[in-house]
């Protein structure tokens, strides 16, 4: 009985073992694809901006965040988007994760989606986050899906931004459903001052235009700030101008894995050349459409994949 106990905790150990590698070398693979839709962007627009969201020990050689920081993958990148760092619902702060933010802020920004249940918290979550020197987006329950535009801004200012280093706030905005038209949407964003929007590149099917970019561009107080296009680079949408209805019957072997909580997306390889086509590299890439769209850069999401795909069951 020992002896079938401990073969159980080795099979049990090996396994853990084996995921936690493949999880590495994905994560390796998400830091090149990264820096590959950086060199490409900049190569159009060297001032383009790029953040990833979560992912923190990308931020890593060899994802290690016991080792240094991975200065090639810094500099192709501006700042960090993150989720839940102090709240997820109630207060629950993420001591793991808030170590890596606080040694990657001395040199990026960092930007910090709380989700709060309780209205009362949103002064607390502010100044947790500022006190790190941190932006914050206060997400309250009503605002899940980030379809709310919040009646106040933070830090409100009329300063000038010109990059993310001299943002104060933020307004994360990815939903367009309470804005039956483009133009209903612009007109909302553009009262407000927030230094950085966050919007999706697309109005349902529809892309923005530049011209309809230009007009988010300058805060209501006059000040110009910038637009970033929300773009997932980890998983696949199946609402997106790229997928191809005969994937639901006979997908592409990059397409891995269900999307727990998100029935409309599925994990990749995000490695493969086909999906590499599709995110960068090309006029009819999606990158290549945000760029073209006037936006300032891009907010990256789902960059967790390779956790996602190897590591959590």
């Amino acid at each position: 009985m020992k002896a079938s106990f401990l073969l159980a905790c080795s099979i049990i150990i090996l396994a853990a073992c084996q995921k936690e590698k493949k999880s590495t070398a994905a994560a390796l693979k998400m830091q090149e694809f990264i820096i590959g839709i950086s060199d490409y962007a900049r190569s159009i627009d060297s001032d383009f901006i790029i953040v990833p969201q979560n992912g923190e020990a990308l931020a890593y050689t060899n994802a290690n965040p016991d080792g240094e920081l991975n200065l090639n993958f810094l500099n192709s990148i501006d700042g960090f988007g993150v989720e839940e760092i102090f709240y997820n619902g109630d207060l629950s702060i993420d001591t793991y994760r808030l170590q890596m933010l606080q040694e990657i802020s001395a040199t990026k920004k960092v930007m910090v989606s709380e989700y709060l249940l309780d209205n009362n918290n949103v002064a607390d979550a502010i100044n947790r986050n500022y006190n790190e020197g941190f932006l914050c987006f206060p997400r309250v329950s009503s605002n899940y899906d980030y379809v709310l535009i919040p009646d106040s801004v933070i830090q409100e200012n009329s300063n000038p931004i010109l990059q993310l280093s001299d943002a104060q706030n933020y307004l994360y905005l990815i939903s367009n459903s309470n804005y039956s038209t483009k133009q209903e949407m612009i007109d909302a964003i553009a009262a407000t001052n927030f230094d950085v929007i966050i919007i999706d590149a697309f109005f349902e099917e529809d892309i923005f235009t530049a011209s309809e970019i230009a007009q988010l561009k300058t805060k209501s107080n006059g000040a110009q700030r910038l637009v970033l296009a929300y773009m997932s680079v980890g998983s696949a949408e199946n609402y997106r101008y790229y997928w191809q209805e005969k994937w639901r019957l006979h997908k592409p072997n990059w397409l891995k894995k269900k999307y727990d909580g998100y029935k409309d997306e599925i994990w990749v390889e995000y490695w493969n050349q086909e999906w590499k086509d599709i995110i960068y590299g090309n006029d009819n890439s999606y990158i290549k459409k945000i760029i073209d769209a006037g936006f300032d850069g891009t907010y990256l999401d789902n960059v967790e994949a390779y956790y996602f795909l190897y590591y959590k069951n």
